[in-house]
């Protein structure tokens, strides 16, 4: 499984960037995928290779949610982040649902 982090251009240089993550760690991203991007711009990074522009309020919840599953991995249970369970539970696809029951 891969996991994208979000990151913010610092500088670049060609189809490469300096990016902060959001953790505050600093990555040398491969932006060939999506060509070069000005400073500020926020990116979600796969592998060290940026796969998509992400606006600044989507770049806050997927940092939010890696957080809360750090928070939870580490034995905070209690650790919230994600809050769009409560409002939209989980729901197993068609095909591996038993007989009957209900969808979404």
């Amino acid at each position: 499984m891969c996991i994208g982090i979000p990151a913010r251009v610092l500088a670049v240089d060609g189809l490469r960037a300096e990016c902060r993550a959001f953790d505050g760690a600093l990555r040398s991203v491969d932006l060939s995928l999506l060509g070069a991007q000005p400073p500020g711009t926020w990116l979600l990074v796969h592998l060290d290779t940026a796969r998509e522009i992400l606006d600044p309020e989507r770049a806050a919840a997927i940092a939010a949610a890696l957080q809360a599953l750090a928070a939870v991995l580490a034995g905070d249970a209690a650790a919230g982040g994600f809050g769009d369970l409560e409002t939209r539970p989980p729901q197993l696809p068609p095909h591996l649902r038993a007989a009957g029951e209900p969808s979404a």
